[in-house]
């Protein structure tokens, strides 16, 4: 649609200028701006033919990388393009008028006549069409590289939520600040974790301890289901469990004799484990 109103706008344009010099010159009488245009009608056609050029040249080099080399080319196809115009224009103005050819008088008089006159409002629009085309061309791809992404992204999202569910996102380390170095656990070997104030201490099969700033509940939510949470202060590694006493005051014994208070809330889930 731009590329038509520039077109009309040019046309219109060089039109009432012709006009304008018919008109001041009184090269004519009675004669209109229909009649102006009529008579360079074919001009503008060849034209336009010619233009068809630059929307090759463009679809070609939308994805062109080096702009710097893209315009010089751009240039360079624009003042054929004008050259070829011209020179089309002048030998058809010569059969028209029914004149002699020649070398000279096509080059001396109506060539030098037709780049004076023709030129400038040719260059530019050559000028105007290759720059919307390129944006156009542009867009185009980038809307394409855009699908494509989505298409891939819909995909990955099908193939992560098939695979979600054979795939425990559960932690399967521990990863521990003591002073300026990182403490790697693997969760297997932690045997249970207890509350300390606003940290907690995570005890290990090795019988060492190591403290963490976290709570109970967010390492609840990240271990294993293997991670039982058998008291308000206390977390277990079932696979450490060698024991459950059922006295007064239930409590787990792990395989290192490490006896853990179980509460009375949380005694039925531990038996439903433990079953």
């Amino acid at each position: 649609m731009m590329i038509i109103t520039i077109l009309i706008m040019a046309i219109t344009f060089e039109t009432l200028q012709q006009l304008f010099y018919i008109k001041r010159f009184n090269l004519a009488q009675d004669v209109s701006f229909f009649s102006v245009l009529k008579t360079q009608s074919y001009r503008w056609l060849i034209w336009l033919l010619l233009s068809t050029f630059l929307v090759w040249f463009s679809k070609k080099n939308a994805s062109h990388k080096q702009k710097s080399s893209l315009v010089l080319k751009n240039a360079v196809l624009i003042f054929s393009l004008v050259f070829t115009n011209i020179l089309i224009i002048s030998i058809s103005q010569i059969w028209l008028t029914n004149d002699s050819f020649s070398f000279s008088n096509l080059v001396g008089e109506y060539m030098t006549f037709f780049a004076f006159q023709k030129a400038p409002v040719y260059t530019l629009g050559y000028i105007a069409i290759t720059i919307i085309l390129q944006l156009y061309f542009a867009n185009e791809k980038l809307q394409i590289q855009v699908q494509k992404l989505s298409e891939i992204k819909k995909t990955d999202s099908h193939t992560y939520n098939d695979l979600v569910k054979d795939i425990d996102e559960k932690a399967t380390i521990l990863n521990i600040k003591i002073g300026n170095k990182r403490k790697i656990i693997p969760v297997e070997t932690i045997s249970w974790i207890e509350a300390d104030d606003y940290c907690v201490k995570v005890h290990t099969i090795n019988n060492d301890s190591y403290t963490m700033r976290s709570s109970l509940k967010a390492l609840e939510e990240k271990l294993s289901t293997n991670f039982l949470r058998v008291h308000r202060k206390a977390i277990v590694n079932m696979t450490m469990a060698k024991e459950l006493n059922l006295s007064n005051s239930p409590n787990l014994i792990l395989n290192n004799n490490i006896e853990i208070s179980v509460s009375k809330s949380n005694l039925k889930t531990v038996k439903d484990f433990l079953s």
